[in-house]
């Protein structure tokens, strides 16, 4: 199966790839993405990570039928959680696309993320 020597270096690589994702992620948590909604009168500013920043109404929608205010404001927070996604799947797609190059099988374990290791 494996040689000392082929798990040592199979198990460093896994820990450059866990330092690489939790680096990802503090990236992901800094990024800022916009969601929009008509017409750009509601705007939600969130991270990649999906932390809400800001939340902006344009002062001419306070005066409008409240069930139209309330569905712009879900349709803002979809478009920024989808723009996160995106964002999100791109960032760690370029990190946890080196799993292929793990051999052994390793690859089948789709994503390292939550795996702890012992060092």
């Amino acid at each position: 199966m494996f040689n000392k020597g082929q798990m040592a270096g199979m198990l460093k690589q896994v820990q450059a790839m866990q330092d690489n994702i939790k680096k990802a992620q503090e990236e992901l948590a800094q990024t800022e993405v916009t969601g929009e909604s008509g017409a750009g009168l509601v705007k939600v500013v969130m991270t990649a990570a999906k932390e809400v920043r800001r939340v902006t109404i344009d002062p001419s929608l306070l005066a409008e039928d409240k069930d139209m205010l309330e569905d712009l404001v879900a349709a803002a927070f979809n478009s920024a959680v989808k723009k996160a996604v995106e964002t999100e799947q791109e960032k760690m797609g370029k990190v946890t696309g080196a799993l292929g190059g793990l051999g052994g099988g390793l690859g089948g374990l789709g994503g390292l993320g939550g795996l702890k290791l012992p060092f």
